[in-house]
């Protein structure tokens, strides 16, 4: 269950994100990790949806073994764990390829308990496939195996 939270973790959304959310590929990578990052409490899920495309699926590798879940799935496993423990997830290094309106994001990423943690407790790699919607960049999927 651990690795679930390593996200980066992520529906076609009735709220808004910010303009700085979506508007380039760097800033939507970056606010799929800010919003599921946080102390023990609850997260902006609306604002998480928003991140993401029609049909849009996340994957974690793990054991030799793919569990596939929607955005929906995600929080529904997810908030029980972020309202009781501190989870902090940042990248360490993205790579970015782009061809026109469809982008490919590899992140490196570290996550901690607390924001202050001097070593991660772990390290992995997400994948990121986005896509460019009018003027909006958002999140078709993300695959991740933690290290």
């Amino acid at each position: 269950m651990r690795n679930l939270f390593c996200v980066a973790l992520l529906i076609a959304a009735a709220a808004p994100t910010t303009a700085a959310d979506s508007n380039d590929i760097q800033s939507t990578v970056d606010a799929v990790y800010n919003v599921i990052s946080g102390p023990a409490g609850p997260r902006d899920w609306d604002r998480f949806k928003a991140l993401f495309a029609p049909d849009a699926h996340l994957a974690s590798y793990r054991d030799g073994k793919v569990s596939v879940m929607t955005p929906d799935d995600y929080i529904a496993r997810a908030k029980p764990h972020f309202e009781q423990s501190g989870f902090f997830e940042r990248s360490v290094e993205n790579q970015i390829d782009q061809f026109k309106d469809i982008a490919h994001v590899t992140s490196r990423y570290e996550s901690r308990h607390a924001q202050a943690d001097e070593k991660p407790f772990a390290r992995g790699v997400n994948h990121f496939e986005l896509v460019r919607t009018g003027d909006r960049w958002r999140v078709l999927s993300i695959v991740w195996q933690q290290e």
